[in-house]
């Protein structure tokens, strides 16, 4: 099957930076397609399994590089259906970084405070709340006691999910088959719908090329529903604007492959890649010490053996988001349930005194993974990640028939990284190894590198051509009507969980992109109500759009 059309706005992707994109686009009068590379489920087909075929396979991207692997979401809501829901507004002192490059990173025109309006646009529209004691997780509780215990502070983290609906299944990352977390299948995607947008599932964004006319030809695969290997057709859409929201870990990828039809990208195009600065260790927890310390008692004589019960992150320590830290010394720590379908495997037995990945020892660590608690940590590092060329199509070699993958990016940590990844080792063991509390175990970088569920910054935003792909606006540096809205516009790590940021700088984007499909003919406007519930957000952002839309 072939086909060729045309549209006045074409999304790639139908993530944060993608869904919002075509929301507004539609609901103020273009038509808008959106192809998105992974399935279309539904809150019924979130199956709570790991088998190959169930939800959980068919809607993970999970791409192995050289030093780096990146988890991510592969579906219609990308990965507002895979998250854990955490949605922190990045510390003020993020946006002042400067990084490896000696100067400041983010453009002058965006600050904490001038990104605040666009971060409560977004929290009207999810919505976004803040949790309570009560809504914790065990997990989350043990957590918070043990930081009381070690001397810091812990907080409930602000999260899009409903704890009306919320069953405290722990298996989030599979799809909320209760619609209690707030996905996009829930808010900007219907939205947009109503508003007349066309969502393509299973279509893989291959390249673009220049029309005759300015516009955009957009060349895809569509990709077989069951084996992710296999092409079933192909065809072309022109269109007059593109967004491209594929993800920090394709959408340099097919803006690299599509060099030799458009010509030559910023240079900053699959540079600056960052994982943002994430690492894991994973505790076992001795259950007669968290009674001891702690004072926990479920009720029934457990102290703890809750790992799998609850949800994502729900409690954090932010004692060091401190900008008066110099940089590279400020990070957050994170509580964070990650399925032992991963964790079994990635999780190494400390001080083991033979193999750590598995035999007779690790056998015991598994058995206790009841008692397991894992530490996220976010870091500040130093963009060390780089593209190199794409694959024959999509943006990895696919390995197995859904989800596994190997992509061209390659990663090697600078000292900064390296000395902000111990130190944040260190901060976690003493933390729960205090007293007997736990013994810790680090996820190393021996078998499969770094790994990120956060990709970020590999078409950044930024005042200097030389070292941004992107102006303030999204726009790509000498390809006008091209426009990237995802993770890869941010210019950093943040320190947190940055679903809020990468939808806050969306959010932003859009008078500047409506304003240059006008400039193309294109009969659209600016100021549709938000799709969610509250809307003070909108109305408070509407007189800054107004001078985005007017330059």
């Amino acid at each position: 099957m072939s086909s060729s059309e045309r549209t006045d706005v074409l999304v790639i992707g139908s993530g944060f930076g993608g869904a919002i994109a075509a929301y507004h686009l539609a609901a103020g009068g273009a038509k808008v397609v959106v192809l998105e590379r992974g399935p279309w489920l539904k809150a019924d087909e979130f199956e709570h399994d790991f088998l190959l075929g169930s939800s959980y396979t068919r809607i993970f991207d999970f791409v192995v590089g050289d030093g780096m692997s990146l988890l991510g979401g592969n579906c219609v809501g990308g990965g507002s259906v895979v998250y854990f829901a955490a949605m922190p507004r990045a510390p003020r002192f993020v946006f002042e970084r400067r990084g490896g490059i000696g100067r400041r990173m983010w453009p002058a025109a965006i600050t904490r405070d001038t990104l605040d309006p666009w971060y409560d646009v977004v929290t009207d529209a999810l919505p976004i709340t803040k949790q309570d004691w009560k809504d914790v997780s065990f997990a989350g509780g043990l957590f918070a006691a043990a930081c009381d215990h070690a001397g810091r502070t812990a907080n409930p983290v602000p999260v899009a999910v409903d704890n009306t609906k919320c069953t405290n299944c722990n298996w989030m990352m599979a799809g909320c088959r209760f619609d209690a977390k707030r996905s996009l299948l829930l808010n900007y995607l219907p939205g947009a719908l109503a508003h007349g947008a066309e969502i393509r599932p299973l279509h893989e964004v291959q390249r673009l090329e220049r029309t005759d006319d300015g516009g955009y030809r957009v060349h895809y695969n569509v990709v077989d529903e069951v084996d992710y290997r296999e092409q079933v057709g192909h065809g072309v859409i022109e269109a007059k604007i593109v967004v491209l929201a594929a993800g920090a870990g394709a959408t340099p990828v097919i803006l690299k492959r599509s060099e030799p039809d458009l010509g030559p990208m910023p240079y900053a195009v699959g540079r600056y890649f960052s994982g943002n600065g994430e690492r894991l260790n994973t505790a076992v927890i001795n259950e007669e010490k968290a009674a001891e310390l702690l004072g926990l008692d479920r009720g029934d004589g457990r102290a703890y053996a809750a790992n799998q019960i609850g949800k994502g992150p729900v409690v954090a320590s932010w004692d060091n988001l401190d900008g008066n830290l110099p940089e590279y010394h400020r990070y957050s720590l994170e509580q964070l349930y990650f399925p032992p379908g991963f964790g079994t495997i990635l999780a190494q037995v400390p001080d083991a005194a033979g193999p750590s990945w598995f035999g007779v020892e690790k056998k015991d660590l598994v058995r206790q993974w009841q008692s397991w608690l894992t530490v996220f940590t976010m870091i500040e590092d130093d963009n060390e990640g780089v593209f190199g060329p794409p694959p024959p199509t999509g943006n990895a070699t696919r390995i197995s028939q859904q989800m596994l993958g190997a992509g061209p990016l390659s990663y090697r940590p600078t000292p900064n990284t390296l000395r902000a990844w111990d130190e944040t080792d260190a901060v976690v063991k003493s933390i729960l190894e205090r007293d007997g509390l736990a013994r810790v175990m680090p996820w190393t970088n021996d078998l499969v590198g770094a790994y990120t569920v956060h990709p970020l910054a590999s078409c950044r935003i930024g005042d200097d051509p030389a070292t941004s792909a992107l102006d303030d606006g999204h726009e790509l540096r000498g390809h006008p009507g091209i426009f990237v809205t995802d993770g890869s516009a941010v210019p950093g790590a943040l320190t947190v969980n940055p679903a809020l940021t990468i939808s806050a700088l969306a959010e932003r984007a859009i008078p500047g992109i409506v304003r240059a499909a006008q400039q193309r003919g294109i009969k659209v406007g600016y100021g549709a109500p938000g799709p969610g519930a509250g809307d003070n957000g909108r109305r408070t952002v509407l007189p800054l759009a107004a001078k985005r839309l007017h330059g």
